[in-house]
């Protein structure tokens, strides 16, 4: 994502003297268009930053329950994993701005009940599961939209330096939302833990859960009004391509990343990671907050928060030298996983927040760095008609079968301790990479783009 490699737009026949271009990005924040847009999914993305510390914290106030935090996390996910690639179908054959506005109208829907049940005291744990079930349907159309609606706003030439401007403020947001959110939980009250689902709010002061479930409201809110705004490009609102059955569509792209011998291989790999340590990491962080007297709601935030920061900071880096590489990317991928595996293993064993911190803070470094990268290599490996269900299949991996995997750790966390949970996650990450480098032809993945598409 470098300025001076850029391709550039044809010069207009019949005009001055061609102008030096400008860096693209400022060129993209003077375009009110864009802005529009930007501004909008920024803050939703910090709203959801609010939920994503308040909801487990709620649940673990209520019931104390690994168990019933698995299922909650489940029932976000498992709608969210079943619909997401026919969402990036939907969202292929119909206009991603019509229903990314649908998606928002209804986020707001939800998060206000939620918000207006917790202040008032009335909430009880069906109404947490239906909510939550609710959230995870909605989610598995917005996320395809959001990522669709990139191209159909800014020319194609600018779409490598909107891309860098839209990760940079995810991450940015994944640093300030949790750290604003446990800072406002831990201000306002979260409740004391072991009340029952039927007798916590009214035992409990949750007036800060309350208000971050609000502000997360009034963001879907902002943003539906900014998206209103925004004007697509002519003819890109929309595919021209005759409608194809949605079920197709969706076997027409799992067809072709399967023929794709290094899709394939990447993609059954992050599989693999989702399931056996992405699912770990949603429910024990927020246990280790929880259950450590040292600890708490305020701790959870900065901890999530420092990893948001690390990846902010890795994709900086990964910027300022694009090509820093251990051989191949597939071999650099691997080498950082095998690392990440190893910090992971002690967070079990910490006894202050800033432990905790530094530990995630590093992770997310090596993560933010290749995320870039990961992220680029797949928009040039897939053809663009492709390229939307190539995403949905992405996310859907680590937004559909991490949490899938949560609910399973719930369930394991009867039995085993955290110490135990973390040291085997991390080991089974380091083993996974070892696996992969020896038994896969992930070590050969380069970034090179194939010859022919």
């Amino acid at each position: 994502m470098r300025p001076d490699t850029s391709p550039r737009p044809a010069h207009p026949p019949g005009a001055g003297p061609a102008i030096p271009p400008a860096d693209p990005r400022a060129a993209l924040l003077q375009d009110p268009n864009f802005r529009w847009m930007i501004g909008g999914s920024a803050l939703s993305m910090l709203g959801d930053q609010f939920t994503l510390i308040a909801l487990p914290w709620l649940v673990l106030q209520m019931t104390g329950d690994t168990l019933v935090l698995g299922t909650v996390l489940a029932l976000i996910s498992v709608p969210r994993a079943l619909f997401i690639l026919i969402g990036g179908a939907l969202v292929d054959r119909h206009s991603p701005k019509q229903v990314l506005m649908i998606t928002k109208y209804v986020n707001l829907v939800l998060l206000a009940a939620l918000a207006g049940l917790v202040f008032a005291g009335t909430l009880s744990l069906w109404m947490v599961y239906a909510l939550s079930l609710g959230i995870g349907l909605a989610t598995a159309f917005s996320i395809p939209a959001g990522t669709a609606m990139m191209p159909s706003v800014v020319a194609r030439p600018q779409l490598q330096a909107a891309n860098g401007i839209s990760l940079g403020l995810r991450q940015l947001t994944m640093f300030l939302g949790p750290l604003l959110a446990g800072l406002l939980i831990a201000l306002f009250g979260a409740g004391g833990a072991g009340h029952t689902a039927a007798d916590a709010p009214a035992h409990a002061n949750a007036t800060g859960i309350g208000i971050a479930f609000a502000l997360d409201a009034l963001s879907f809110a902002v943003s539906a009004w900014t998206l209103s705004k925004v004007q697509t490009r002519a003819g890109l609102s929309a595919p021209t391509a005759a409608p194809q059955a949605v079920l197709a569509s969706v076997a027409q792209g799992l067809g072709h990343f399967w023929r794709d011998s290094e899709l394939r291989t990447c993609f059954l790999y992050w599989s693999a990671i989702a399931l056996f340590i992405m699912g770990p990491i949603h429910i024990a962080i927020p246990v280790l907050a929880s259950s450590s007297p040292q600890l708490g709601a305020a701790a959870f935030g900065i901890i999530v928060g420092a990893h948001g920061a690390g990846t902010l900071l890795g994709m900086v880096v990964s910027g300022m030298v694009p090509r820093l590489r251990f051989g191949s990317l597939g071999m650099t991928i691997l080498a950082f996983d095998a690392i990440i595996g190893a910090l992971f293993m002690p967070l079990g064993l910490i006894t202050a927040v800033w432990q905790g911190a530094v530990l995630m803070l590093v992770i997310g470094l090596l993560g933010g760095f290749m995320q870039v990268s990961v992220f680029t290599w797949i928009q040039h490996r897939v053809p663009p008609a492709l390229l939307g269900r190539a995403m949905s299949l992405f996310m859907f991996i680590f937004m559909g079968l991490a949490p899938i995997s949560a609910a399973v750790t719930g369930w394991v966390m009867k039995s085993i301790t955290l110490t135990q949970l973390f040291a085997a996650s991390g080991g089974t990450l380091v083993v996974l990479a070892a696996l992969a480098f020896v038994l896969t032809p992930m070590r050969r993945v380069t970034d090179a783009a194939p010859a022919t598409r």
